[in-house]
């Protein structure tokens, strides 16, 4: 069996390609920058229209398939930006019935954690979702997800991407975010933990104060920001993980490709009573 995936929650626009044996034949992406400004779901729409075909194209010649062999197609059914998956139900829309194929809608934040446990071949992990939107420790009980503790506000990425905006980064102000804290030293910033949950708007608040009034660099900031939020993360998750007695931690969201952010719960996993932590990190 074979399955095409369009992905359209936000700003990256792609294609993947798996087959029932959970192998990965063809993922192929594009994704929306700016100097500027943030996602700007108009202009994010106009991308995805302009790559699309070309994208597609990419992912079953890379996955080395036509239309014939394909049995199904999914695209993302959200939660993500309303305009990103009207353009990508859409686009599914269209080829299932060019091609006369079923189509199949996907939770978002699902797929990411089932993509987690299937790429890291896990079986009974804590999850730590740090995305845009979500930040959260979950759990699968009884074939149910179960939230343990998230963020009371804002999820970490879009936090990040606002500091990003705030200081000229840039969207997704992640890449240059990381980049700039290797040259940065600490800065005291609140520590908002308040049992399994975490706030990050404080920290966000702090920091434009200290950055409009001069009082700390760019480099200071995004350092310390950082070392704040991902010891944040590292604790909660620990709490979880010692209060499941679960002895595997998958990582998943755009923020867990952060070095910085997988040393730290490498160095928490290193001191910890349990095995290992695995680690996948997913666009979108």
């Amino acid at each position: 069996m074979i399955i095409l995936g369009i992905e359209s929650t936000a700003h990256t626009f792609g294609v993947g390609i798996v087959t029932d044996k959970e192998e990965i034949i063809a993922n192929s992406k594009d994704s929306y920058s700016s100097t500027e400004g943030g996602m700007i779901p108009d202009q994010v729409v106009d991308h995805h229209k302009n790559v699309a075909d070309t994208i597609l194209q990419k992912a079953l010649k890379e996955a080395a398939v036509t239309w014939d062999t394909i049995d199904f197609i999914a695209y993302s059914a959200g939660p993500g930006l309303d305009p990103c998956l009207w353009f990508g139900y859409n686009f599914a829309k269209e080829l299932a019935q060019k091609y006369n194929q079923k189509l199949i809608g996907v939770n978002h934040p699902a797929a990411h954690l089932s993509i987690g446990k299937v790429w890291n071949n896990a079986n009974n992990p804590v999850y730590l979702y740090v995305s845009g939107v979500n930040t959260q420790i979950i759990v699968e009980e009884g074939g149910k997800y179960r939230v343990l503790g998230e963020t009371l506000d804002i999820g970490l990425g879009n936090m990040l991407d606002k500091l990003g905006r705030m200081m000229g980064l840039g969207f997704p102000a992640g890449p240059q975010l990381e980049q700039a804290a290797k040259k940065g030293n600490y800065v005291e910033l609140p520590y908002a933990v308040k049992g399994m949950d975490v706030s990050f708007s404080g920290i966000l608040t702090k920091v434009q104060q200290l950055y409009e009034r001069k009082k700390a660099t760019k480099e200071d900031l995004c350092f310390s920001v950082q070392e704040t939020c991902f010891a944040m993360l590292a604790e909660v998750v620990e709490r979880g993980m010692a209060h499941t007695g679960k002895k595997e931690l998958i990582l998943v969201g755009g923020v867990g490709a952060n070095k910085r952010f997988c040393e730290m719960l490498n160095i928490f996993e290193e001191k910890a009573v349990w095995g290992h932590w695995s680690e996948t990190a997913l666009a979108g």
